[in-house]
């Protein structure tokens, strides 16, 4: 369906920033300042990011949760319809991703109306790039189950998965969420976890999924996103295991502790992977 605004209004999702206040685009603040109708996951919070970016605006706002998501979509569309600019936005982020936003689109598809995206920051991209993780294929789990026999069969499910995994948590249910990951993925599958996000008291840790659940069962605070390694290759071989220890290694990552990683996700040999390792090392300088 082409996008191009006509007579009818247009719908806008727009991006806005997970911690930072200066991460919003002049994009976001043209939208926001010349929407008809805003509908934010939060009003408060909306008004309160007006006021730090020393919005005005004129535009009706109202609620736009999970509650209230499906039976609020009539109302957007009417306004759609009768030409009016619609903005939605999110607490931070991207609406739509593991936020509300997705009904709305949908229904304005299917009706013809026009779509655009306001980019924004986001969660996963900035915590799967601070990972160290490979970013070349990846999946967004967003949350898990909340009950531990649920999660732990989701877990279960994504055991094989061979992309990098990004998943979002609440703090009090994270050293949980490590433990079971540790117990389904395997011990030692390299993963981290971030933080609070662009905001003062940013903080990535990094190690084994063992070694994170460790560290966070004593408890964390914050806004949460996890990425996960992706499982191994079955049957991977010491010649095709060199490039995921070079990968690792240009990653920032040890050499010795690239190589013990990949040793473990595999499943090879640690001493015959390290004397390979080194000697493509050396070949290569």
């Amino acid at each position: 369906m082409d996008n191009t605004p006509g007579a009818a209004g247009q719908l806008v999702l727009a991006g806005t920033p997970i911690g930072n206040t200066d991460d919003a685009s002049p994009a976001l603040r043209r939208a926001l300042a010349e929407a008809d109708l805003i509908a934010a996951e939060d009003t408060r919070r909306l008004h309160g990011l007006l006021g730090r970016l020393g919005i005005t605006t004129g535009a009706r706002v109202v609620s736009y949760f999970d509650g209230n998501e499906a039976s609020r979509v009539g109302e957007l569309l009417a306004a759609l319809t009768e030409g009016r600019t619609v903005v939605v936005v999110s607490d931070a982020g991207m609406p739509t991703v593991s936020d509300p936003g997705y009904r709305v689109v949908a229904a304005a598809v299917a009706a013809g109306l026009p779509v655009r995206v306001v980019p924004g920051p986001s969660a996963v991209l900035v915590a799967l790039a601070l990972s160290g993780l490979p970013t070349d294929r990846f999946c967004f789990e967003g949350f898990l189950p909340r009950k531990g026999g649920e999660r732990r069969r989701r877990l279960a499910e994504l055991a094989l998965e061979p992309r990098t995994m990004v998943f979002f948590e609440a703090p009090h249910r994270l050293p949980e969420f490590l433990a079971d990951a540790a117990a389904g993925l395997g011990q030692d599958r390299r993963a981290a976890v971030s933080r609070e996000l662009t905001k003062t008291f940013e903080e990535t840790r990094r190690g084994t999924l063992a070694e994170l659940a460790a560290w966070a069962a004593a408890g964390v605070r914050g806004e949460i996103t996890v990425v996960v390694a992706g499982a191994a290759p079955a049957g991977l071989s010491v010649a095709d295991a060199l490039p995921l220890v070079a990968e690792r290694v240009a990653g920032g990552e040890p050499f010795s502790a690239a190589v013990a990683g990949v040793a473990a996700d595999s499943g090879l040999p640690r001493k015959a992977l390290y004397q390979a390792a080194l000697a493509a090392r050396k070949e290569d300088e």
